[in-house]
């Protein structure tokens, strides 16, 4: 099981839309004070102070050698180029202290050859260390275009809707997983998908690009939701038969999901079709209510029956946000292995301050009560969403 991150860090995760998605990762920065680089200074006090050392003691007690510890010092923080500079340095200033001493107490040619050695590998490290930096920054850079390409930013009030999004990986390496949403405003109203791929990894990340792509066409283009999600279902199955042709053992994939739409000519209700998620929860600063349970089976699995979907259609008063997550949420555990009480905290939440049905509130409040209840490490993929009709004007309600 990969590496899971730890509560801070997952704190740091941006709020979506207002913060954005993380930009691609930088270089990491040389140590730094008042915003100027330092990265020298370690290693230059280190030569002072052995070579300080060894001036004031006896001849008995000779540590000029240690000066060899320089460059590997500087591998691990500085360039290429400061590195080098301080094995020169290195052989410079033992040269002249061992010199200073009687014949007797010098320590000569051998330990000059250690120092000389030591610095060679240690320019060398520090080439290869910067080298794996390099390589490791442009994986990492992938992996944020992957992520960015698959859960794409939205600007405010993107399609009409407040909303605010969190989504956690459960491989913090991978930054992307099975989870995936998104919101296409089109011809017919805003339509939203939220949905979680079946297994993990590389072709659970594969599948989740082939339905939002296909998500995002339909949604615009079509009239009714009933045909955007006949076009969701097409495409998963598509997507498994041309895994089964290139030899792939996963072909059986499937997805569950909610697919959500804001008609333009009745502003205050949606339409639902549930491929066997769980259902979106409805928080008003009066309490929280659950949408009907009444759902079809997962994407890829309607050759098992004979009726599509129902489209379901239920009230959402303006001021009424839409909560959508992944089984990340409800699945997950505390120490004695209970369930994330999702309905009764955002009950609790709610009677305290009205003010926590707020799209950007919700899902901070959900994400951090999640992370609280299980430590901080995640089972699977997190992803929490929110949304709520704009009032007229662009106003929030």
């Amino acid at each position: 099981m990969a590496d899971r991150r730890s509560v801070r860090d997952r704190l740091r995760e941006a709020l979506h839309p207002s913060a954005g998605l993380p930009g691609a990762f930088q270089r990491s920065q040389p140590l730094k004070l008042r915003g100027r680089s330092v990265a020298w200074l370690p290693p230059l006090l280190l030569l002072i102070g052995i070579t300080l050392l060894d001036v004031n003691t006896s001849g008995r007690f000779r540590i000029i050698s240690w000066l060899v510890l320089v460059p590997v010092i500087a591998a691990a923080i500085c360039g290429v180029l400061g590195t080098v500079a301080f094995a020169a340095l290195s052989l410079l200033t033992y040269g002249a202290v061992d010199r200073q001493w009687p014949h007797q107490y010098q320590n000569g040619l051998p330990d000059f050859v250690l120092v000389v050695v030591g610095s060679g590998l240690a320019a060398l490290a520090c080439s290869v260390r910067l080298r794996a930096e390099r390589r490791m920054l442009h994986m990492r850079d992938v992996a944020e275009t992957t992520r960015r390409t698959v859960l794409r930013p939205m600007p405010p009030g993107w399609g009409g809707l407040d909303h605010a999004a969190v989504y956690l990986a459960a491989d913090s390496e991978a930054r992307v997983g099975g989870d995936f949403y998104d919101i296409q405003p089109g011809r017919h109203g805003t339509r939203l998908l939220l949905g979680d791929i079946q297994g993990k990894g590389l072709a659970a990340v594969e599948a989740a690009a082939a339905v939002l792509g296909t998500f995002r066409e339909a949604a615009f283009h079509e009239g009714e939701l009933a045909t955007v999600a006949a076009r969701l279902e097409v495409r998963m199955r598509r997507h498994n038969r041309y895994r089964v042709a290139l030899g792939r053992d996963d072909g059986d994939r499937f997805a569950t999901g909610v697919l959500v739409a804001f008609p333009e000519d009745t502003p205050a209700t949606v339409e639902v079709v549930n491929f066997g998620h769980e259902p979106p929860l409805v928080i008003t600063p009066d309490g929280v209510r659950s949408l009907p349970p009444e759902h079809g089976l997962p994407l890829g699995m309607d050759e098992l029956v004979s009726t599509p979907p129902p489209v379901i259609r239920v009230p959402l008063a303006p001021g009424e946000t839409l909560l959508l997550v992944t089984d990340g949420v409800t699945e997950a555990r505390d120490t004695a292995g209970e369930f994330f009480p999702l309905r009764d905290t955002l009950v609790r939440a709610v009677a305290r301050d009205p003010r926590a049905a707020d799209p950007q509130r919700l899902v901070r409040l959900v994400r951090d009560r999640t992370l609280a209840h299980c430590g901080g490490r995640l089972a699977d993929d997190t992803t929490i969403f929110a949304v709520r009709r704009r009032a007229p004007g662009g106003r929030r309600p």
